[in-house]
């Protein structure tokens, strides 16, 4: 069961201490369990509140943000957060465009990260849906067994016809999916990954760890999907380069899911087209990523389980008069960007055309087509 939670200044101004929630304890001893969650963000302030208040639910004790070329206010929010505890902000280290992997290396330096008992590498846009116990990172972690990385399996959320963007948490608005255990009709879903302190790292990677390719079989480490049972081997030792980041879907759920709003609104998926580096003139729009992630033949309303108390914490959080105007600008700038981007032709032939198309993967739709099943 989630608790009401309340966050305090400790005696060290420079990190916040939950009261009123168990955590869990450290094998062998009774302090906190550390959890710290990396993230690499570039505009993302209208969900910045949602996603730091989730992960707190969750467990996560500390953040650490990089962040890149913001023009909605998402790196001032990010300062301020930093200034009241429990979140370090620092620029994207990148020289050139892999900003997600230098950051990721940037922060295996970093002490939030090197004084964690667990790192949780994930993005704004996915959240943590635990199935066991009291819904925490330590409840899966118990039910694991307690290995040294817990690989959990993605479950694409649709648009579910949202055109307009809500200032709402986003886990209340996309409630459909494909079948958990089928993506475009694969087998192999990607991943995240939670990993311990001892794993033995060479380096981290956006969806999962990697160690040595000489480390001896019996250093390699404990490492479970997120139903507890053992990753494949294949995957375990990165030896498929089809595999590296996925294993099959089936049955790997049973602890934990992690829910990807990937599209969001119809007015969202266009300013995160905006923000990323694709040079559009000139050229046909490609609607692939859309129509795979755009599959609702799967109701899964499981994460409302944390709705009341995300509510709760959303509010503790904008209870700050200084942090409740930020979120409000970065909520005023994102719907800004939208406006600008419908005026120009290339965005609004691209929100009629992602509008118009019928929600089925790639494939689907035309095997329909073939069979006399649609017009």
């Amino acid at each position: 069961m989630i608790r009401d939670t309340k966050w305090a200044t400790g005696d060290n101004p420079g990190y916040l201490r939950r009261v009123g929630q168990t955590h869990g304890k450290l094998q062998g001893g009774g302090a906190e369990m550390r959890i710290t969650a990396v993230t690499c963000v570039k505009n993302e302030g209208p969900f910045l509140l949602e996603w730091v208040a989730f992960n707190r639910l969750l467990g996560v004790t500390d953040f650490l943000f990089y962040s890149n070329d913001c023009t909605d206010g998402t790196d001032t929010l990010l300062d301020v957060l930093a200034a009241r505890g429990g979140v370090v902000h620092l620029p994207n280290p990148a020289k050139g465009r892999n900003y997600q992997m230098e950051a990721l290396k940037d922060a295996a330096h970093q002490s939030v990260v090197k004084d964690a008992d667990w790192v949780w590498i994930a993005d704004v846009d996915e959240f943590l849906n635990i199935h066991v116990g009291d819904h925490t990172i330590p409840a899966l972690i118990e039910a694991c067994g307690d290995p040294q990385a817990i690989s959990v399996t993605f479950q694409f959320f649709a648009n579910c016809d949202v055109q307009d963007f809500q200032d709402r948490p986003v886990i209340e608005q996309f409630t459909h999916s494909h079948n958990p255990d089928l993506w475009c009709g694969e087998t192999a879903i990607e991943v995240k990954s939670l990993v311990r302190k001892d794993f033995p790292l060479q380096y981290f990677g956006a969806h999962r760890p990697f160690f040595r390719n000489k480390l001896g079989k019996d250093k390699r480490p404990v490492w479970t999907d997120g139903s507890g049972r053992p990753v494949q081997h294949k995957f375990l030792v990165a030896a498929n380069p089809r595999r590296i980041r996925k294993f099959p879907a089936h049955g790997a759920r049973g602890f934990a899911t992690l829910n990807h709003y990937a599209l969001r609104s119809l007015d969202s998926y266009l300013v995160k087209n905006d923000r990323g580096d694709v040079n559009r003139d000139g050229r046909a729009f490609d609607d692939t990523y859309w129509r795979e992630r755009n599959d609702p033949a799967w109701e899964d309303t499981s994460i409302l389980r944390y709705q009341k108390a995300l509510a709760r914490e959303i509010a503790a959080l904008k209870a700050d008069l200084e942090i409740a105007a930020l979120h409000d600008e970065a909520v005023r700038l994102h719907r800004a960007k939208r406006d600008e981007l419908m005026v120009q032709d290339a965005y609004a032939q691209m929100y009629a055309h992602l509008k118009a198309l019928p929600p089925y993967p790639p494939g689907e739709y035309e095997l329909m087509q073939e069979l006399g099943l649609v017009a």
